[in-house]
């Protein structure tokens, strides 16, 4: 559905960011995209959606580009950023405004998911909190039904219960029509959600592969001694957790932020056991 091809991107007077990028991405799936501040996740999103414009390369959402700015492919797709500006109006009248943008808004939906953030749509949005805001925003991109959603950072400013909430929300809103790409530092809060795991670093992705394809060829060890074969391990409590080849096909539940860490300290390693195992 979405194909990005030898982009480069810079900003003025700064040197390039992206330099052939390659990126796709297939409908069905809820893409995690993680970087440090600065490795270019937000700039990439608003490439994908044409709110930035390129140098060289292509992208394409199902053969359209964006930077075209066609309505038929603006109706399928939304971001969520981080920056919440709002307009000083409730809930329910920026769903009238807004809604009708999106041919399969689902306004049941939209209702559920205010109720489910115990959400009042009739409050202005300028009155929220910033965690109210985001609330608000997020409902109101679950149920647009939009091909491409796309949330930056979404559980930042969300409570506990609303994590949980979110979790379960964005779960029932998946379908394989769907790509939904969530770009977060909050690794722990969508760990058991997000599949693929996407990492871009220094501008590049350095590592992108399904949960099952990482099950598989690691898992993670926590012990007092740090092992021999430790493609990656960090001081935890009472020793060390690593990450270790899977050499005897045992489950093991993905660490995303061990993963992260490793995939941006040991790159090469991490990209040669991979290799290794595809081959």
């Amino acid at each position: 559905m979405i194909d990005v091809r030898s982009v480069s991107f810079a900003y003025r007077k700064k040197p390039p960011l992206f330099e052939s990028l390659e990126w796709n991405l297939e409908p069905g799936t809820i893409y995690g995209l993680l970087g440090r501040n600065g490795a270019g996740k937000t700039t990439l999103l608003k490439l994908l959606t044409g709110m930035l414009f390129r140098r060289t390369g292509s992208v394409a959402i199902d053969g359209i580009d964006p930077e075209r700015r066609l309505p038929e492919l603006q109706q399928e797709m939304l971001f969520v950023s981080e920056e919440l500006p709002v307009p000083p109006m409730s809930i329910t009248a920026y769903r009238d405004l807004y809604a009708p943008l999106y041919p399969r808004f689902d306004d049941a939906g939209f209702t559920r998911y205010l109720e489910g953030f115990e959400t009042d749509p009739a409050e202005s949005m300028k009155k929220m909190s910033f965690g109210q805001r985001k609330k608000a925003l997020l409902a109101f991109g679950l149920a647009t039904g939009t091909k491409l959603l796309i949330l930056d950072e979404p559980t930042n400013g969300l409570d506990i219960p609303s994590k949980g909430q979110f979790r379960r929300v964005l779960a029932g809103a998946a379908d394989d029509t769907r790509v939904i790409i969530v770009s977060t530092h909050q690794v722990r809060d969508l760990e058991q959600l997000i599949d693929p795991i996407t990492i871009l670093e220094a501008g590049r992705i350095i590592f992108q592969h399904s949960v099952d394809e990482i099950t598989s060829r690691l898992r993670v060890h926590v012990g007092p001694d740090r092992p021999e074969n430790a493609v990656y391990a960090e001081q935890a409590m009472g020793g060390f957790a690593s990450l270790v080849p899977n050499t005897d096909a045992s489950t093991s539940r993905i660490d995303l932020e061990l993963l992260f860490n490793a995939a941006t300290i040991e790159t090469e390693r991490l990209s040669e056991l991979f290799a290794k195992e595809a081959s």
